[in-house]
Protein backbone atom coordinates (compact mmCIF):
# COMPACT_ATOMS: atom_id res chain seq x y z
CA UNK A 1 0.00 0.00 0.00
CA UNK A 2 1.00 3.84 -0.57
CA UNK A 3 2.54 5.88 2.33
CA UNK A 4 1.00 9.04 2.06
CA UNK A 5 2.60 12.14 4.19
CA UNK A 6 -0.88 14.52 5.30
CA UNK A 7 0.52 17.72 6.07
CA UNK A 8 -2.81 20.20 7.26
CA UNK A 9 -5.04 18.22 9.25
CA UNK A 10 -7.97 21.01 9.99
CA UNK A 11 -11.48 20.64 9.24
CA UNK A 12 -11.11 19.12 5.76
CA UNK A 13 -7.82 17.96 6.13
CA UNK A 14 -8.05 15.97 9.38
CA UNK A 15 -11.72 13.85 8.09
CA UNK A 16 -9.55 13.04 4.15
CA UNK A 17 -6.61 11.78 6.24
CA UNK A 18 -8.68 9.34 8.16
CA UNK A 19 -10.29 7.84 4.90
CA UNK A 20 -6.39 7.49 4.04
CA UNK A 21 -6.38 5.33 7.13
CA UNK A 22 -9.17 3.45 6.83
CA UNK A 23 -8.09 2.53 3.02
CA UNK A 24 -4.87 0.61 4.87
CA UNK A 25 -2.80 2.57 3.74
CA UNK A 26 0.58 4.36 5.59
CA UNK A 27 -0.09 7.69 6.91
CA UNK A 28 2.46 9.88 8.44
CA UNK A 29 0.61 13.30 9.87
CA UNK A 30 1.79 16.84 10.62
CA UNK A 31 -0.06 20.08 12.07
CA UNK A 32 0.72 22.42 14.04
CA UNK A 33 -2.03 21.83 16.66
CA UNK A 34 -1.12 18.62 18.55
CA UNK A 35 -4.81 17.83 19.36
CA UNK A 36 -5.45 17.44 15.35
CA UNK A 37 -2.70 14.86 15.49
CA UNK A 38 -4.06 13.26 18.22
CA UNK A 39 -6.88 12.70 17.07
CA UNK A 40 -5.63 10.73 13.89
CA UNK A 41 -2.92 8.95 15.67
CA UNK A 42 -5.59 7.45 17.57
CA UNK A 43 -7.23 6.23 14.24
CA UNK A 44 -3.51 4.69 12.92
CA UNK A 45 -1.78 7.55 11.78
CA UNK A 46 2.02 7.57 12.44
CA UNK A 47 3.22 11.34 13.51
CA UNK A 48 6.17 13.51 12.53
CA UNK A 49 7.80 16.17 14.84
CA UNK A 50 7.70 18.22 11.61
CA UNK A 51 6.21 18.75 8.15
CA UNK A 52 9.55 17.59 6.11
CA UNK A 53 10.09 14.37 8.49
CA UNK A 54 6.69 13.62 7.50
CA UNK A 55 7.04 13.86 3.78
CA UNK A 56 11.11 12.73 3.49
CA UNK A 57 10.18 9.10 2.73
CA UNK A 58 6.52 9.40 1.60
CA UNK A 59 5.00 7.93 -2.29
CA UNK A 60 2.55 10.54 -1.74
CA UNK A 61 2.76 14.29 -0.09
CA UNK A 62 -0.89 15.85 0.74
CA UNK A 63 -1.45 19.63 2.17
CA UNK A 64 -3.90 21.16 2.87
CA UNK A 65 -3.15 24.85 4.07
CA UNK A 66 -4.83 27.94 4.66
CA UNK A 67 -3.68 30.26 1.84
CA UNK A 68 -0.96 30.79 -1.01
CA UNK A 69 1.97 32.06 1.49
CA UNK A 70 1.89 28.92 3.24
CA UNK A 71 2.03 27.08 0.63
CA UNK A 72 4.67 28.61 -1.02
CA UNK A 73 6.53 28.51 2.81
CA UNK A 74 5.71 24.67 3.25
CA UNK A 75 7.20 23.77 -0.14
CA UNK A 76 9.91 25.76 -1.14
CA UNK A 77 11.50 26.75 2.65
CA UNK A 78 12.73 30.15 3.85
CA UNK A 79 16.04 31.60 4.95
CA UNK A 80 15.63 29.73 7.81
CA UNK A 81 13.98 26.16 6.70
CA UNK A 82 14.16 23.72 4.12
CA UNK A 83 11.04 22.80 2.19
CA UNK A 84 9.32 19.77 1.39
CA UNK A 85 11.16 20.33 -1.98
CA UNK A 86 14.30 19.88 -0.65
CA UNK A 87 13.39 16.25 1.17
CA UNK A 88 10.93 14.50 -0.65
CA UNK A 89 11.74 11.82 -2.95
CA UNK A 90 11.73 12.51 -7.01
CA UNK A 91 9.16 9.78 -7.37
CA UNK A 92 7.18 10.80 -5.04
CA UNK A 93 3.94 13.01 -5.85
CA UNK A 94 3.12 16.33 -4.12
CA UNK A 95 -0.60 16.75 -4.12
CA UNK A 96 -1.54 20.69 -2.84
CA UNK A 97 -5.52 20.40 -1.92
CA UNK A 98 -5.54 24.06 -0.69
CA UNK A 99 -7.66 26.66 -2.11
CA UNK A 100 -4.96 29.46 -3.48
CA UNK A 101 -4.29 31.66 -5.92
CA UNK A 102 -3.03 29.81 -9.23
CA UNK A 103 0.22 31.84 -9.46
CA UNK A 104 1.70 30.44 -6.06
CA UNK A 105 0.85 26.79 -7.60
CA UNK A 106 2.20 27.63 -10.64
CA UNK A 107 5.43 28.61 -8.44
CA UNK A 108 5.60 25.38 -6.70
CA UNK A 109 4.90 23.03 -9.81
CA UNK A 110 8.18 25.18 -11.35
CA UNK A 111 10.16 25.08 -8.38
CA UNK A 112 9.17 21.05 -8.43
CA UNK A 113 9.61 20.61 -12.24
CA UNK A 114 12.77 21.78 -12.11
CA UNK A 115 14.07 19.23 -9.23
CA UNK A 116 12.25 16.51 -11.35
CA UNK A 117 9.21 16.46 -9.37
CA UNK A 118 5.86 15.97 -10.05
CA UNK A 119 3.37 19.06 -8.26
CA UNK A 120 -0.25 19.09 -8.85
CA UNK A 121 -3.09 21.46 -7.26
CA UNK A 122 -5.77 19.61 -6.72
CA UNK A 123 -8.71 21.95 -4.74
CA UNK A 124 -11.50 20.29 -3.45
CA UNK A 125 -15.36 20.60 -3.22
CA UNK A 126 -17.96 19.25 -1.21
CA UNK A 127 -17.32 20.68 2.32
CA UNK A 128 -16.56 18.98 5.38
CA UNK A 129 -19.72 16.19 4.86
CA UNK A 130 -17.67 15.34 1.87
CA UNK A 131 -14.30 15.08 3.39
CA UNK A 132 -15.54 12.70 5.64
CA UNK A 133 -17.80 10.41 3.69
CA UNK A 134 -14.78 10.63 1.25
CA UNK A 135 -17.14 12.22 -2.05
CA UNK A 136 -15.15 15.04 -2.23
CA UNK A 137 -14.57 16.71 -5.73
CA UNK A 138 -10.76 17.21 -6.54
CA UNK A 139 -10.21 19.68 -9.34
CA UNK A 140 -6.77 18.62 -10.78
CA UNK A 141 -4.01 21.08 -12.40
CA UNK A 142 -0.80 19.30 -13.66
CA UNK A 143 0.43 16.81 -15.88
CA UNK A 144 -1.68 13.68 -16.95
CA UNK A 145 0.94 11.56 -15.19
CA UNK A 146 0.69 13.20 -12.42
CA UNK A 147 -3.13 13.43 -12.64
CA UNK A 148 -3.39 8.80 -13.27
CA UNK A 149 -0.91 8.56 -10.30
CA UNK A 150 -3.01 10.40 -7.71
CA UNK A 151 -6.17 8.35 -9.01
CA UNK A 152 -4.12 5.47 -6.08
CA UNK A 153 -5.07 8.38 -3.50
CA UNK A 154 -7.70 10.71 -4.69
CA UNK A 155 -10.56 8.09 -5.26
CA UNK A 156 -9.99 6.97 -1.35
CA UNK A 157 -11.54 10.26 -0.76
CA UNK A 158 -13.50 11.44 -3.36
CA UNK A 159 -16.40 10.98 -5.71
CA UNK A 160 -15.67 13.27 -8.17
CA UNK A 161 -12.26 13.52 -9.91
CA UNK A 162 -11.44 15.90 -12.55
CA UNK A 163 -7.94 17.14 -14.64
CA UNK A 164 -8.55 20.83 -15.59
CA UNK A 165 -5.28 21.28 -17.02
CA UNK A 166 -1.39 22.41 -16.57
CA UNK A 167 -0.63 23.30 -12.81
CA UNK A 168 -2.69 26.39 -11.59
CA UNK A 169 -5.93 24.90 -13.65
CA UNK A 170 -7.28 23.39 -10.46
CA UNK A 171 -7.21 27.02 -9.00
CA UNK A 172 -8.54 28.74 -11.56
CA UNK A 173 -11.68 26.06 -12.06
CA UNK A 174 -11.82 26.24 -8.42
CA UNK A 175 -12.93 29.76 -7.92
CA UNK A 176 -14.99 30.00 -10.82
CA UNK A 177 -17.33 27.01 -9.23
CA UNK A 178 -17.14 29.38 -6.16
CA UNK A 179 -18.31 32.55 -7.35
CA UNK A 180 -21.09 30.93 -9.31
CA UNK A 181 -21.62 29.24 -5.55
CA UNK A 182 -21.84 32.87 -4.09
CA UNK A 183 -23.84 34.31 -7.15
CA UNK A 184 -26.61 31.70 -6.70
CA UNK A 185 -26.79 31.72 -2.87
CA UNK A 186 -27.50 35.44 -3.18
CA UNK A 187 -30.54 34.91 -5.53
CA UNK A 188 -31.90 32.07 -3.90
CA UNK A 189 -31.61 34.01 -0.52
CA UNK A 190 -33.67 37.00 -2.22
CA UNK A 191 -35.53 34.95 -3.93
CA UNK A 192 -37.07 33.52 -0.79
CA UNK A 193 -36.99 36.61 0.88
CA UNK A 194 -39.22 37.95 -1.77
CA UNK A 195 -41.41 34.85 -1.71
CA UNK A 196 -42.49 35.11 2.12
CA UNK A 197 -42.38 39.09 2.07
CA UNK A 198 -45.48 38.16 0.08
CA UNK A 199 -46.99 35.25 2.11
CA UNK A 200 -45.71 32.15 0.72
CA UNK A 201 -44.38 29.32 2.33
CA UNK A 202 -40.91 29.10 1.64
CA UNK A 203 -40.65 25.36 1.75
CA UNK A 204 -43.45 25.14 -0.87
CA UNK A 205 -41.18 27.92 -2.68
CA UNK A 206 -38.56 25.85 -2.88
CA UNK A 207 -40.24 23.26 -4.10
CA UNK A 208 -41.38 24.77 -7.52
CA UNK A 209 -38.26 26.77 -8.07
CA UNK A 210 -36.48 22.86 -7.22
CA UNK A 211 -37.92 21.84 -10.35
CA UNK A 212 -38.78 24.73 -12.28
CA UNK A 213 -36.36 27.09 -14.36
CA UNK A 214 -34.79 28.79 -10.86
CA UNK A 215 -33.45 25.10 -9.85
CA UNK A 216 -30.02 25.57 -8.94
CA UNK A 217 -27.47 23.19 -6.38
CA UNK A 218 -28.50 25.61 -3.05
CA UNK A 219 -32.46 24.84 -3.77
CA UNK A 220 -31.47 20.90 -4.04
CA UNK A 221 -28.52 20.73 -1.30
CA UNK A 222 -28.37 23.69 0.90
CA UNK A 223 -31.41 25.61 1.11
CA UNK A 224 -30.51 28.41 2.84
CA UNK A 225 -34.14 29.43 4.75
CA UNK A 226 -34.02 28.31 8.11
CA UNK A 227 -35.97 25.23 8.76
CA UNK A 228 -36.98 24.36 4.72
CA UNK A 229 -34.61 21.50 4.64
CA UNK A 230 -33.17 19.26 7.48
CA UNK A 231 -29.20 18.59 7.69
CA UNK A 232 -28.17 21.52 7.05
CA UNK A 233 -26.54 24.67 8.92
CA UNK A 234 -29.03 27.01 7.80
CA UNK A 235 -31.24 24.66 9.96
CA UNK A 236 -28.40 24.51 12.83
CA UNK A 237 -28.12 28.44 13.10
CA UNK A 238 -26.01 28.66 10.23
CA UNK A 239 -23.40 26.60 12.50
CA UNK A 240 -21.06 24.19 10.49
CA UNK A 241 -20.52 24.21 6.11
CA UNK A 242 -18.52 26.53 4.81
CA UNK A 243 -17.83 29.50 6.67
CA UNK A 244 -18.36 33.20 5.29
CA UNK A 245 -14.80 33.99 5.87
CA UNK A 246 -13.61 31.11 3.75
CA UNK A 247 -16.35 32.36 1.01
CA UNK A 248 -14.47 35.43 1.45
CA UNK A 249 -11.34 34.70 0.65
CA UNK A 250 -12.19 32.46 -2.75
CA UNK A 251 -14.37 35.37 -4.04
CA UNK A 252 -10.68 37.33 -3.19
CA UNK A 253 -9.04 35.17 -5.41
CA UNK A 254 -11.97 35.57 -8.27
CA UNK A 255 -11.48 38.87 -8.12
CA UNK A 256 -7.61 38.88 -8.20
CA UNK A 257 -7.89 36.23 -11.17
CA UNK A 258 -10.25 38.29 -12.90
CA UNK A 259 -8.62 41.56 -12.99
CA UNK A 260 -5.22 39.63 -13.88
CA UNK A 261 -7.38 38.49 -17.12
CA UNK A 262 -8.94 41.63 -17.62
CA UNK A 263 -12.00 39.37 -17.23
CA UNK A 264 -15.60 40.77 -16.74
CA UNK A 265 -17.78 39.07 -13.41
CA UNK A 266 -20.08 42.20 -12.36
CA UNK A 267 -22.08 39.69 -10.32
CA UNK A 268 -18.96 37.94 -8.54
CA UNK A 269 -17.71 41.84 -7.79
CA UNK A 270 -21.19 42.19 -6.40
CA UNK A 271 -21.13 39.01 -4.47
CA UNK A 272 -18.44 39.56 -3.15
CA UNK A 273 -18.77 43.22 -1.94
CA UNK A 274 -22.32 41.47 -0.41
CA UNK A 275 -19.98 38.48 1.67
CA UNK A 276 -17.30 40.63 2.70
CA UNK A 277 -20.28 43.61 4.18
CA UNK A 278 -21.94 39.85 6.23
CA UNK A 279 -18.22 39.63 7.11
CA UNK A 280 -18.02 42.66 8.71
CA UNK A 281 -21.21 42.63 11.06
CA UNK A 282 -19.61 39.69 12.85
CA UNK A 283 -20.56 36.56 10.05
CA UNK A 284 -17.42 35.00 9.29
CA UNK A 285 -17.69 32.00 11.22
CA UNK A 286 -21.08 31.29 9.91
CA UNK A 287 -22.05 29.17 7.38
CA UNK A 288 -22.33 31.20 4.10
CA UNK A 289 -25.83 30.75 3.37
CA UNK A 290 -26.42 33.06 5.98
CA UNK A 291 -26.41 35.56 3.60
CA UNK A 292 -30.33 34.92 3.92
CA UNK A 293 -30.06 36.68 6.65
CA UNK A 294 -29.21 40.24 4.94
CA UNK A 295 -32.55 39.88 3.01
CA UNK A 296 -34.89 38.75 5.98
CA UNK A 297 -36.67 41.38 8.15
CA UNK A 298 -35.55 43.07 10.96
CA UNK A 299 -36.87 41.65 14.33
Amino acid sequence: MATVAFIGLGNMGGPMAANLIKAGMTVTVFDLNPTAVEALTAQGALSAKTACGAAAAADFVITMLPAGKHVRSLYLGDDNNKGLLDVVSKQALLIDCSTIDADSARLVGAKAAEKGIEFMDAPVSGGTAGAAAGTLTFICGGSEAAYQQAQTVLTVMGGNIFHAGAVGAGQIAKICNNMLLSVLMVGTSESLQLGLDNGLDPKVLSDIMKVSSGGNWTLEKYNPCPDVMENVPSSKDYQGGFMVDLMVKDLGLSQEAAVASNSSTPMGSLARSLYVNHARQGHGRRDFSSIFEQFSKKK
